[in-house]
């Protein structure tokens, strides 16, 4: 099931909602631990979401190709800040007159050629979703999309192909699941991650 483009833009507002509650309950002192992407500690995994919504503004706007936009995020002296910095520039890119219909360059998901907006922007509420997690994980605290977001991001998520999956990219091998498992460990495992709950919680 495709999800209308006329939603992607309200989804995607939601899911950076979701990252930046659980972003901005972390505390300085955690920004050294290990966080479930094996390569980050969290403030590695916040300079990368600083660094996406900035690439993705930039996508959004034409200027995308070049990969030094989706590496230069700078969180300072306030990771917290720089995050809202950088979720109030792509929401602004995202809001603007005929997006959806835009061609993005994402050079750190394929090489030639561009996305339509709409989906290039269902990449970008995929990844908050899913980040949101490794963060509340992270952080200890709790993570909670409403029912919409986890179906909407299920429905891109059992679309990422298998091949080009693993260590070093976007997401690693998928992880099987119980029949019967909840819509939240199903999206998790759909994206190499292990639910840390148990029953209906991830």
């Amino acid at each position: 099931m495709e999800i209308h483009k006329a939603d992607v833009q309200e989804l995607d507002r939601r899911a950076l909602t979701l990252l930046g509650e659980v972003v901005g309950r972390m505390k300085d002192d955690q920004l050294p631990l290990p966080t479930p992407c094996p390569d980050w500690t969290l403030h590695g995994l916040i300079r990368h979401l600083v660094s996406q919504n900035e690439g993705f503004a930039a996508a959004a706007r034409g200027a995308g190709g070049t990969l030094s936009v989706w590496r230069e995020g700078d969180l300072g002296g306030d990771p917290r800040a720089a995050f809202e910095a950088s979720a109030a520039l792509v929401g602004e890119a995202f809001a603007e007159d005929g997006v959806l219909d835009r061609p993005f360059v994402l050079p750190e998901v394929r090489e030639g050629g561009a996305f339509p907006g709409r989906v290039a922007i269902g990449f970008h509420f995929l990844d908050c979703v899913v980040h949101a997690w490794d963060v509340a994980v992270t952080v200890g605290v709790p993570w909670e999309p409403d029912e919409e977001l986890t179906a909407a991001a299920l429905r891109i998520a059992e679309r990422v192909p298998e091949e080009g999956r693993g260590p070093g990219a976007a997401f690693d091998r998928r992880l099987p699941h119980p029949d019967g498992a909840p819509p939240c460990h199903r999206l998790l495992g759909l994206l190499g991650r292990t639910p840390r709950g148990a029953g209906g919680s991830c």
